[in-house]
C-alpha cells in the first residue's frame, strides 16, 4: 500500500538532518535550520515536495502540542498572575497595532476596512517560534517570558473573531444579533464544561490512568485530552492551539503533570519541526529575489513598528524597561495564524496577490530573524535602561521569580526517603521529592513538597531545579533507573553532589563511573548492622564493636559513602585516599566542653584537624590553639575516615551518637 505523502516526509527528514548540522556549525538555532529546509523543499526552489498542504496539516499539530506543554507548565499561581498581562497587555497590544496600521493605510489611500485587516495581520505574533526559543533558552519563567506568553495567549483567543470579521470587512456578510448571541452562548458553554471537567474530572481520570502502570495508556490519555480539546475549540471556530492550551491548563492541576509532560515531548518536537519546515515552503524565492530590497526595507520597518507598538502595552503594566524591551523584540515577527488570515483576505478581495506575496516574504524573514532578536533583547534592554537612568533588574530577582536554589532533591519516598526528608526538614534544608507510586503521592500531597514523575526524564529533573540543586539523593530500588537518573543529573549539573543507593556492592563501580559521588550499598550496610547486633548478643564491648566497624569501613572505603563535605575541602578529600570531612555538634555533656583546642588533643591523640568552628551565626575559620569549645558548637573536622568515625562519641558525650549539625545560613 502506497502512502502519497510518506515519500515527502522521508525527503524532508533526510534534508533537515544535513541543514541542521550545517547550521549548527554556523551557530544558527535549529528553528532557522528547519525554516531553511522548508525553503529548499518548497515548490519555488528545489520542488522536492509535491504536496506541501498535507505537511502543513500535520505541522498544525506541532503548534497545538507546544501550547499544550506551555499550559502544563503553568501553575495555578502563575496563571493567576497572568490574568492582567493577558487581557490588559494583550488587549492594548492588539488595539494599538490595529489603530496604528489603520491610520497608516488610510494615509496610503486605502479604505478603513483594509486598514483594520492589515492591523489584525500585523498584530499577530508566532507562538510556535517565540515559545520554542524561550523554552530552549530557559526564559519562560522570566518576566519577559511570562509577558510574551500572556500576549500570545490573547492573540490566539482573538484569532476566531478576526477570521469571522474578514467577510464582514469585505462586505460579504452581515452579522445578526441572533448569530452573535449563538456564538457567545456556545463559547460560554464550552468554557463552563472545561472548567467543570478540570475541577472534578481530570484528577480522577489521571489517577485511574496512572494506576494502570502502563506508559502507553498514559500517553494515549494525554494525547486524547490534548487533541479532544483542540477539536472542540476548532468546532466552535476557535484555534486548535487554544484548545490544546486549555487542555494543558487542565492537566497542570493534576498531581501527575510531570509524567504527562515527559511522555509527550518527543512527539511535540517532531511536529514542531514539521511546522517550521511547512512555513519555509510558503516562501516564493523568485518573487523574493526580484523584490529583494523592498522586502528588506519592509522587514526592517515591520520589526521597528511592531516592537514600538508592543512596548507601551507592557510598560503600562509597571514592568521594568528591560523586560519590556525584551518582550517587544520577542514578539516583533508575524504569527503563523496570520497566514490563515491572509489567505482569507486574498479570497475575499481585501488583499491583492502582490500584497499577499510581499506579506508572506516579510513574514518568513521576520520569523528567521526571531532567534537573533530574542538573543539581542537583553543587551538592548540594558542599553535602554541605562539611557533612561534606571538600573536594569535581572530576571529571576523578584520575589515572584525566586525558585528553589541550593536545595536537596529526593528521588523515592520509601523508608529512606521519608527519613531523609524528615532530617532535611528539621535541619532547615529546602527539599523536593519525586515519587513514581501514585498512591504515595496522593497520600502525602499537601503534607510534603512531593511530585509524581520519572526522574530519568531530563524535563522532570529540570522542573525539580536540578541545575541549581546542591544534592541529589536517589533512594529507589531499580538499578537501571538509578543509573539513568545519575547519568542525566550529572549531564545537566556537573557540580551536583549525587548520593545513590544500590542493593549490591558490584553496582558501586558503574555508578561512580556514571557520575555518582557517593554510593551506598545496602548489601554492605546490612552486613555491618548484622555483625554489630550479633557481637552485642555475645556481650562484646561497645568500643570493640565500634573499632571493628571503623576498620571494616576503612578497608572498604572506596565502596562506601564519604562523610559530609564542607566548602572546597570535599575536593581535597576526594583526591586523598581514605580522607574525609565531617561536621560534629558538641553535646552539653561532651568532655571537650570548656577545653581549648590545644587541651583537647584532637590532632595529637585522635589524628584530626579542626578546620572551622561555628558558634551561632559566627564562623571561626582555622581556629587557634587557644580557642575553647562550648556546648552546641558545630566543629568541622578533617582526617581519615576511621578516625572521624571513632571520634563521634567524644563529641556526643555519654557514648550517644553525635547529633546532626544544621546547615550554616546561606
Amino acid at each position: 500500500m502506497e502512502i502519497p505523502w510518506l515519500k515527502d516526509l522521508v525527503i524532508i527528514f533526510l534534508l533537515s538532518i544535513g541543514v541542521t548540522i550545517a547550521c549548527g556549525k554556523l551557530r544558527l538555532p535549529s528553528t532557522v535550520a528547519f525554516l531553511l529546509t522548508g525553503v529548499m523543499c518548497g515548490p519555488t526552489l528545489l520542488g522536492v515536495v509535491d504536496d506541501a498542504e498535507h505537511i502543513s496539516h500535520v505541522a498544525e499539530l506541532g503548534v497545538a502540542m507546544l501550547l499544550f506543554t506551555i499550559g502544563m507548565e503553568l501553575s495555578g499561581e502563575s496563571l493567576n498572575r497572568l490574568k492582567r498581562p493577558v487581557f490588559l497587555g494583550g488587549g492594548l497590544q492588539l488595539a494599538l497595532t490595529v489603530l496604528a496600521l489603520a491610520g497608516l493605510v488610510l494615509l496610503y489611500g486605502q479604505s478603513w476596512r483594509q486598514g483594520i485587516f492589515w492591523g489584525c495581520l500585523v498584530a499577530l505574533s508566532s507562538s510556535a517560534i517565540v515559545l520554542r526559543i524561550m523554552q530552549e533558552r530557559g526564559l519562560t519563567s522570566t518576566p519577559a517570558g511570562r509577558l510574551s506568553l500572556a500576549i500570545l495567549v490573547f492573540q490566539d483567543i482573538m484569532v476566531a473573531p478576526m477570521l469571522l470579521a474578514v467577510p464582514l470587512l469585505a462586505g460579504r456578510l452581515e452579522l445578526t444579533m441572533q448569530s452573535a448571541l449563538t456564538a457567545a452562548l456556545q463559547t460560554a458553554l464550552m468554557l463552563g464544561g472545561v472548567l467543570l471537567f478540570a475541577r472534578y474530572g481530570v484528577n480522577r481520570l489521571m489517577e485511574m490512568v496512572v494506576r494502570a502502570r502502563a506508559r502507553e495508556v498514559l500517553l494515549l490519555a494525554t494525547l486524547g485530552l490534548c487533541m479532544g480539546m483542540a477539536l472542540l475549540t476548532s468546532a466552535l471556530g476557535l484555534s486548535l492551539s487554544l484548545g490544546a492550551f486549555l487542555a494543558g491548563l487542565m492537566l497542570a492541576r493534576s498531581q501527575y503533570s510531570m509524567s504527562v509532560i515527559s511522555g509527550i515531548l518527543p512527539y511535540r518536537d517532531v511536529f514542531m519541526s514539521l511546522f517550521f519546515i511547512s512555513v519555509g515552503m510558503m516562501l516564493d524565492v523568485p518573487f523574493c529575489l526580484a523584490n529583494f530590497f523592498p522586502i528588506l526595507g519592509l522587514t526592517a520597518l515591520f520589526v521597528f513598528v511592531k516592537a514600538a507598538l508592543t512596548l507601551p502595552s507592557v510598560l503600562l503594566q509597571g514592568y521594568p524597561l528591560r523586560a519590556c524591551v525584551i518582550t517587544s523584540l520577542s514578539l516583533a515577527q508575524v504569527g503563523e495564524f496570520a497566514f490563515v488570515l491572509a489567505a482569507a483576505g486574498l479570497e475575499t478581495g481585501l488583499l491583492k496577490m502582490y500584497d499577499y506575496q510581499t506579506f508572506l516574504s516579510v513574514s518568513i524573514v521576520t520569523m528567521m530573524l526571531t532567534p537573533a532578536m530574542i538573543a539581542a533583547g537583553p543587551r538592548l534592554g540594558d542599553m535602554a535602561a541605562r539611557l533612561a537612568g534606571k538600573v536594569p533588574p535581572r530576571e529571576g530577582q523578584g520575589a515572584a521569580d525566586r525558585a528553589l536554589e541550593d536545595h536537596l532533591i529526593i528521588v523515592g519516598f520509601g523508608i529512606s526517603g521519608k527519613q531523609l526528608a524528615r532530617a532535611a526538614r528539621e535541619s532547615g534544608i529546602d527539599y523536593v521529592i519525586l515519587e513514581m507510586n501514585p498512591e504515595t503521592v496522593s497520600r502525602y500531597r499537601g503534607k510534603e513538597p512531593i511530585t509524581h514523575g520519572d526522574a530519568s526524564q531530563p524535563v522532570v529533573l529540570e522542573h525539580l531545579g536540578v541545575e541549581k540543586a546542591r544534592v541529589l539523593a536517589i533512594v529507589i530500588s531499580d538499578p537501571a533507573a538509578v543509573r539513568a537518573i545519575t547519568l542525566e543529573a550529572r549531564r545537566m549539573n556537573p557540580g551536583l553532589h549525587i548520593v545513590a543507593r544500590t542493593r549490591f556492592v558490584t553496582e558501586i563501580g558503574p555508578l561512580r563511573q556514571l557520575g555518582a559521588d557517593e554510593v551506598i550499598a545496602e548489601e554492605f550496610e546490612s552486613s555491618i548492622e548484622v555483625f554489630s547486633r550479633v557481637l552485642t548478643r555475645y556481650m562484646v564491648p561497645g568500643q570493640d564493636i565500634d573499632g571493628f566497624t571503623a576498620r571494616f569501613r576503612q578497608e572498604n572505603y572506596r565502596t562506601l559513602r564519604r562523610v559530609s563535605a564542607v566548602s572546597p575541602l570535599d575536593v581535597v578529600a576526594g583526591r586523598l585516599k581514605d580522607m574525609g570531612v565531617q561536621t560534629m555538634r558538641l553535646a552539653a555533656d561532651s568532655p571537650l566542653c570548656g577545653q581549648s583546642l590545644a587541651e583537647s588533643g584532637l590532632r595529637g591523640k585522635h589524628g584530626l584537624t579542626v578546620v572551622a568552628v561555628r558558634r551561632g551565626d559566627e564562623i571561626s575559620a582555622s581556629p587557634g590553639p587557644e580557642t575553647r569549645f562550648a556546648a552546641d558548637d558545630v566543629v568541622y573536622l578533617f582526617g581519615k575516615a576511621d578516625k572521624l568515625y571513632a571520634a563521634r562519641p567524644l563529641f556526643a558525650g555519654g557514648g550517644a551518637p553525635a547529633s546532626p549539625a544544621r546547615r550554616p545560613p546561606g
